[in-house]
């Protein structure tokens, strides 16, 4: 049961072994994204700069054309208004391409980092897949165990012992110590435990239920083994 419990918990395990690793890939991967909607951005001011320098050029072409100092002042206004447009261009296209580095190195210390996480979860895994190896192996073999032991059982005790342990989903046998069920940890009658103590027949533990058995060598019907000590504990008292 414990053998089973554990490799119960191994994939659990290597979930959260696995963990750090996914959480660098998805950064990893909005940063990357980052990168590529910065990159598009970058490219988009550079076209508006480029069809804003067309625009420009043009705009140079008709000076010529000019034959008035009115229409040769607006000329210049615009020409102004226009290299002032160009440097917001330029600006724009300057801090993209700082955040598109700035996102890159980022890129670059996550890789990093995915790399050697990549390295310690494989790591953990192969432990994991060994741990787990190692224990269907030893799992097979108590089980052999418990069939050739199941075997020299009476049917009748096997079949309540199944029962039991069917009804409670753990370890159906407690140990009495000290007139205490173990299992439950609370004190047994004095009758109940010298029954257990003469392991004529099986008796269960009133609250937990479990299998109650005795430690020690049965007691012989007489002896004065039987008469055991006082308990400080009230019957159905939790230690």
């Amino acid at each position: 049961m414990e053998i089973d419990e554990i490799r119960r918990r191994i994939p659990e395990r290597l979930h959260a072994a696995e963990g750090p690793l996914r959480d660098a890939t998805q950064i990893l991967s909005d940063t990357t994204t980052a990168v590529e909607a910065a990159v598009k951005e970058r490219r988009a001011h550079e076209k508006d700069l480029e069809a804003h320098e067309a625009h420009t050029d043009k705009m140079k072409s008709h000076a010529a054309s000019l034959k008035t100092n009115k229409e040769y002042q607006a000329h210049l206004f615009e020409l102004e208004l226009a290299n002032k447009k160009r440097g917001d261009f330029e600006e724009k296209i300057l801090l993209t391409m700082e955040k598109v580095d700035q996102l890159q190195k980022t890129v670059k210390e996550i890789q990093e980092k995915k790399t050697a996480l990549e390295k310690v979860f494989a790591q953990e895994k192969q432990g994991l897949d060994a741990q787990d190896k190692e224990l269907a192996t030893e799992l097979t073999q108590l089980q052999l165990r418990h069939r050739e032991a199941s075997g020299r059982v009476e049917k009748a005790l096997l079949d309540r012992y199944n029962q039991v342990k069917a009804s409670r989903k753990d370890h159906p046998l407690a140990a009495v110590r000290n007139g205490i069920c173990t299992g439950c940890r609370l004190q047994i009658p004095p009758q109940l435990i010298a029954q257990v103590k003469r392991s004529e027949d099986l008796h269960l533990c009133p609250y937990c239920r479990r299998i109650l058995y005795w430690e020690g060598e049965p007691i012989v019907e007489g002896s004065s083994a039987l008469e055991s000590k006082p308990s400080d504990l009230e019957v159905g008292e939790s230690a």
